[in-house]
């Protein structure tokens, strides 16, 4: 993994992700652009108070199934950058095209109370240099 690119991971598509088709199971793009979600957020900067943050929609477009062993890179972009929410878009890509592309919707919200949040500034700005 590169760190100057926090947005980027490369995958290769393990067995145990393949479906009876040879094609890498739906919830495997999901569960892969989450753990590359997960990286990703770990380079935001440190805020006193952070709020914490929860999932409330997900999605994916399927273009082409992955493949056993297959090389794929996923990136991270900011697709929405709300007052109290953050839309994320991870692209899965193989060769020079996209296999799939994964939508992640996200509300900050108060530790405490789990009532809605906003957005920290310093978070906000960081996310600005991943918007789409």
């Amino acid at each position: 993994m590169d760190d100057r690119h926090p947005e980027r991971i490369e995958l290769r598509v393990p067995y145990r992700d393949i479906d009876m088709h040879g094609r890498m199971h739906t919830a495997a793009y999901i569960e892969h652009a989450e753990e590359a979600l997960a990286r990703f957020w770990r380079y935001r900067p440190a805020v006193d108070g952070e709020p914490a943050y929860v999932v409330r929609k997900v999605g994916c477009t399927y273009y082409r199934g992955l493949r056993n062993g297959e090389l794929a890179q996923l990136t991270v972009r900011a697709a929405k950058i709300g007052g109290k929410s953050i839309g994320f878009n991870v692209a899965v890509q193989a060769g020079n095209e996209i296999a799939a592309e994964v939508e992640l919707l996200w509300t900050a919200v108060h530790q405490e109370s789990g009532e809605p949040a906003p957005l920290p500034e310093a978070t906000r700005d960081w996310l600005y240099s991943f918007l789409d």
